[in-house]
């Protein structure tokens, strides 16, 4: 997260299926509720059992546009699936209304 300046990260299972959303509050909160944690034994811990404060929501690669613009409306970022839920990637907020300007405004 540090590395990528990225707030909160998709999760995938050993499958590459979406299963959630990280956040860097949902690793603060955890520890702050699990005494003797701390940034250097944090990687013991599994992500799965880490609490996710947001639940973000994720669209099919056939969605449309207006699909995801009402996710981006509360998400930072809209993780994409393909039909099985593979995890595709993601299309920040930002990128959406870039698009927007450049594609609809007049």
């Amino acid at each position: 997260m540090e590395a990528s300046h990225y707030t909160a990260i998709p999760i995938l299972d050993d499958n590459g299926l979406y299963f959630g959303t990280l956040s860097e509050g949902d690793l603060l909160w955890k520890l702050k509720a699990t005494p003797g944690l701390g940034f250097d034994t944090m990687h013991e811990i599994p992500v799965v059992s880490i609490k996710k404060r947001m639940k973000v929501e994720c669209v099919a690669i056939s969605a449309d546009l207006d699909d995801m613009l009402a996710l981006a409306a509360d998400q930072n970022f809209v993780p994409v699936v393909d039909a099985d839920r593979v995890f595709l990637g993601i299309i920040r907020r930002k990128d959406i209304i870039e698009y927007y300007t450049r594609n609809i405004a007049d």
